[in-house]
């Protein structure tokens, strides 16, 4: 190679390096400008309302001057956890499936299905949703069937597809040695899968739980469709609920003055949330 062709190929070395932590750098700066519009927009109301008042406070009437989230932070609590009974094991379980038992024409229909899923918009889910799961709910039940059991399983469909496929990478991942020297050992194929590759896969397959989560928390339009938005404690897994994103999307057209500091205050609650998840998600890993 000529001293030509050296020149250019470190040339396109360093100009390459240099796109990529400009991407890198654009992608930090982003995040860092959303935190900083919050806090600086949603830190004055808490510190006006008061944060007790803010976060414990029952009452959300913005024309009395009650700005309570409680309610929205109890609903958003109500509708993540039931999305994780619901979604998290189906989505590990067809993981593994598909990772591990699956045969080659299954998957191959399995697949592009599930990564289907991930394309739907989600005002799309919201009308499956009132079509379909809420009246399943009301004739069940007898109820109205808005509420908390209808946006758990709307939400629980709605985050398989990143659970799904970031378990299955993880799994896939898995140096195949560890599975066969199990195999070796005589363990069956499923204890193999079980006991050796799933275990091995624990920290990327809690990725994709962790995901699916934030994806869950922080879903608006199908939730404002399904969950009644109701500002209020449900009693039941039936009763209506509001949360902090709804309250947030339906209130933030015609908000204007402390409210519209509250609502961006609300955001600023959910944004510590997500960071809550990310930060446990991080001791796990390093715990392990």
């Amino acid at each position: 190679m000529n001293r030509a062709a050296v020149v250019m190929n470190n040339f396109r070395e360093k100009a390459m390096k240099i796109v990529f932590m400009a991407a890198a750098c654009t992608s930090i700066a982003s995040v860092a400008l959303i935190c900083f519009f919050l806090f600086t927009n949603g830190v004055p109301a808490i510190a006006e309302i008061g944060l007790g008042e803010f976060i414990c406070g029952r009452i959300w009437k913005p024309e009395s001057g009650m700005y309570g989230i409680f309610p929205m932070i109890v609903g958003s609590i109500y509708v993540t956890a039931g999305a994780i009974i619901i979604g998290v094991p189906l989505g590990i379980l067809t993981a593994i499936y598909m990772a591990e038992f699956c045969g080659p024409r299954t998957y191959k229909v399995l697949k592009p299905a599930i990564d289907l899923l991930s394309g739907i918009p989600s005002v799309v889910y919201g009308f499956f949703g009132l079509m379909v799961i809420v009246p399943a709910v009301h004739r069940l039940t007898g109820v109205s069937g808005k509420g908390v059991l209808s946006a758990s399983v709307l939400l629980g469909i709605m985050i398989l597809p990143t659970i799904i496929s970031v378990a299955e990478s993880a799994l896939r991942a898995v140096p195949k040695n560890y599975y066969e020297g199990s195999l070796a050992l005589g363990a069956t194929h499923e204890r193999s899968v079980f006991k050796v590759t799933l275990p091995a896969a624990a920290s990327g397959v809690l990725a994709g739980v962790v995901l699916g989560i934030g994806r869950a928390i922080g879903e608006t339009m199908a939730v404002i469709m399904v969950a009644g938005n109701q500002a209020v404690i449900p009693r039941s897994v039936l009763g209506g609920v509001r949360t902090m994103t709804s309250n947030i999307v339906l209130e933030m057209g015609y908000a204007a003055d402390l409210h519209r500091e509250a609502l961006i205050a609300t955001a600023v609650v959910l944004l510590v949330f997500i960071l809550i998840i990310n930060l446990s998600f991080s001791c796990l890993k390093k715990g392990k």
